[in-house]
């Protein structure tokens, strides 16, 4: 390894999101989405493009043809830029970068015409829809990214719970070594690498022994930092990954990432034993064939889960129903004389705890009361304000190791705030053999740094005290007996049965509701505006006065269809589901000034835009924040005769707050609660137009996302609206 190695005590340690650097099958250039001007570019720009294409100079047509249609793309609302330069024969691709556009070139390949390509995706996605055992949907997969992208070893690598892999499906030539059905310790690849894979789903390093060309500058002038590099195809790699690589015997590789809901569920893991490149068009469908399996893998996991939440709900019926009808409601949970074993069925356990005060009921197979006493004691002092759940207790709690095989895995919930009552179940110990890629304990430590592992035998490993892990549907099933116990506690069973019914009954209604307000209720204001219009257009028959009243009329009639349309988005918020993914806010609040631009096109507004962090959310419901917001700045400056509009961002260890300031009419802060709420105005409607829900929708959907708004302001001095949102670590939290 060269001097430049890092010197680091974990590969976790590693900033590879800023090598400074690309691979030398490519060149990169950094523009400025404002002037166009080159502001960093690798050293090996000029053998891919004009000798005018320097850092300083700016980007025109005669220089790059396509500089016109990338200006376009930076301003819709389309993900990726790509362009074939037939005259220089080159692949072209872009994307963006907080105020930047990255654009990246490599050399036009031959691959395997479109046609055939589309051929073999469409057999694959058809093949797909006849759902196939999901094992032989992986083992296809394979099978296909290995013959049309000619790697030696194509794997498919899913990760587990504790983020170590397992290979569920292999195709190759022969060339290297199998590796299906082995596992590898979650060391291997480092949490900021799975981050990597998450946001950017593919990455090809055609040769191992590759000279990394340097980006220079090496910091941006405008933002003094290192390029962030984390979208870009040519990133370079990490000198302990390489190392990686030569120690498992392999000089080219591909990664194709499979993600789940948001989350990364795996990798399509391509290997050769010699330099190996693939076309743009080849990887591309490679990516399209793990978009395809993450549909049908996603598939199968909601049909189990949805599967099994009905097993356990009837299960939970049964229970719900025995304690209403119980003396006390601790007798309905437990078996009768019928030797009834539903509450171990409630959540598929071999064993069950009830603590109750001084009572401890036992059933099945459990550790001895006493043990099972301590750990109600231990639970105790933990911070569990829901349900906890283990699949290796020994590995949270010492003691359990003297029990693990009854009792390896557990769920447990607090059944009371007040008293010291709990709910336990146990799962055995399910000894078994797990087949590693070399032995996932042994560190190589030379000159201070971590090294990747050297050997790759396999190396077998003998886990104990270690359980079935407890499924989604299970875990969520206790959490519902928690809360079907708390209230019987009360003595409602009866009372929850019928309130089940009321609440089905009055969503129905409100169901009829929302369809007679989108159907019945717009219709009628649509005819006030139309008929006052007819009457408007037949003026020789109406005074001033009365086409004065016309006009109020159809304002009016405007006024209410609108309110009546954000009451139905108000309603509908709190039953809309949220589907979580990495946001860029910064595209957002593009797309936000493109869709008011038309109806402030007169008006003289200066846009002071920030950097605006990527964060997790959901991206439609986030647009509406940012509009109504951004929608409310401009409207209360208008009497300015410039608009100042600043959006910016603060981070922090835990959360973002990103916030909108403005030069307007600003509001007095003893009235600062009342501006969250339905209907609540602190401007008169005929100076300020709308129907006082904009900022009620904004703190719901905040709320929502679990965060927070908050607001300040000057009267005549303008205000500023923020809102608060948790930081999730991406590649660590299930956002299903």
């Amino acid at each position: 390894m060269s001097s430049a190695t890092p010197k680091l005590d974990s590969c976790g340690a590693e900033p590879i999101h800023i090598p400074g650097a690309i691979q030398q099958h490519g060149a990169l250039l950094v523009l400025s989405a404002r002037s166009l001007s080159i502001v960093q570019a690798s050293d090996n720009l000029t053998d891919y493009v004009d000798d005018r294409a320097t850092v300083g100079s700016t980007a025109k047509a005669t220089v790059f043809p396509f500089i016109d249609a990338l200006s376009d793309w930076y301003s819709s609302d389309e993900s990726n830029f790509r362009y074939v330069w037939a005259d220089k024969n080159l692949d072209v691709a872009a994307h963006r970068s907080a105020g930047f556009i990255v654009v990246e070139f490599e050399k036009t390949r031959q691959s395997e015409p479109a046609e055939t390509l589309m051929a073999e995706l469409t057999r694959f996605a058809q093949y797909l829809n006849g759902v196939p055992a999901l094992n032989d949907a992986l083992s296809r997969a394979a099978e296909l990214v290995s013959a049309i992208s000619g790697y030696d070893r194509t794997l498919i690598y899913e990760f587990g719970g504790d983020w170590s892999g397992h290979v569920v499906a292999e195709a190759g030539n022969g060339a290297l070594p199998s590796y299906f059905g082995l596992r590898f310790p979650a060391g291997d690849i480092p949490p900021q690498a799975r981050q990597l894979y998450t946001i950017n789903r593919l990455r090809m390093i055609p040769d191992v022994d590759y000279a990394p060309v340097p980006i220079s500058p090496a910091i941006n002038s405008e933002t003094g930092t290192v390029l962030d590099m984390s979208f870009a195809q040519l990133r370079s790699v990490s000198p302990i990954h390489l190392e990686y690589m030569r120690n498992m015997g392999t000089a080219a590789s591909m990664s194709v990432s499979i993600i789940i809901n948001g989350r990364l569920w795996g990798l399509i893991a391509c290997h050769n034993a010699a330099s190996h490149y693939v076309s743009l068009a080849v990887r591309e469908a490679c990516d399209f064939v793990a978009q395809l399996l993450s549909m049908r893998i996603a598939m199968e996991r909601s049909a189990k889960e949805a599967s099994r939440r009905v097993e356990l709900s009837i299960v939970q019926g049964r229970l719900l129903s025995r304690m209403a009808a119980a003396q006390r409601w601790a007798d309905g949970l437990l078996p009768d004389d019928g030797n009834n074993d539903d509450l171990l069925k409630q959540v598929g356990a071999e064993g069950a705890a009830l603590i109750v005060g001084d009572e401890c009921h036992l059933v099945g197979q459990t550790p001895l009361r006493q043990d099972v006493e301590a750990l109600a004691e231990w639970l105790g002092e933990q911070d569990i304000t829901d349900v906890f759940a283990t699949e290796s207790l020994v590995g949270v709690y010492a003691n359990a190791e003297a029990y693990s095989s009854v009792a390896s895995g557990a769920i447990a919930t607090r059944l009371s705030e007040l008293h010291d009552s709990w709910l336990i179940w146990f799962r055995p110990e399910v000894i078994k053999t797990v087949q590693w890629g070399g032995n996932p304990h042994k560190t190589v430590q030379e000159s201070g740094r971590i090294h990747p592992r050297k050997s790759f035998e396999i190396w077998k490993e003998q886990v104990r005290n270690t359980a079935l892990p407890w499924s989604e549907a299970e875990i969520a099933a206790a959490r519902d007996l928690r809360s079907a116990i708390i209230g019987i506690v009360l003595r409602k069973a009866e009372e929850m049965a019928d309130l089940t019914r009321e609440l089905q009954r009055t969503n129905k209604e409100l169901e009829a509701f929302s369809y007679s307000v989108s159907h019945d209720l717009r219709a009628p204001f649509r005819h006030i505006v139309g008929f006052a219009q007819l009457l408007r257009e037949r003026s020789n028959a109406l005074d001033e006065k009365s086409l004065h009243y016309l006009q109020m009329i159809s304002e009016a009639a405007l006024s209410a269809g609108r309110l009546v349309d954000d009451l139905l988005n108000f309603s509908q918020l709190g039953r809309t589901q949220i589907s979580m993914k990495p946001v860029d806010m910064q595209k957002l609040v593009s797309e936000v000034r493109r869709t008011i631009a038309p109806s402030v096109a007169d008006r003289d507004i200066e846009w002071q835009i920030g950097e605006l962090p990527v964060t997790l959310g959901d991206p439609t419901l986030l647009r509406q924040v940012w509009y109504n917001l951004i929608d409310n700045a401009i409207k209360y400056s208008r009497r300015e005769p410039v608009s100042v509009v600043r959006v910016s961002a603060v981070e922090t260890e835990s959360t973002v707050t990103y916030s909108v300031t403005d030069n307007g009419v600003g509001f007095d802060m003893a009235y600062s609660g009342k501006l969250f709420g339905v209907f609540q105005r602190l401007q008169r409607v005929e100076d300020f137009e709308g129907t006082g829900i904009g900022l009620a929708l904004v703190r719901r959907i905040v709320e929502r996302h679990r965060g927070s708004v908050d607001a300040e302001g000057t009267l005549g001095e303008g205000a500023t609206f923020s809102f608060t949102l948790p930081i999730t670590k991406i590649e660590e939290e299930d956002i299903a």
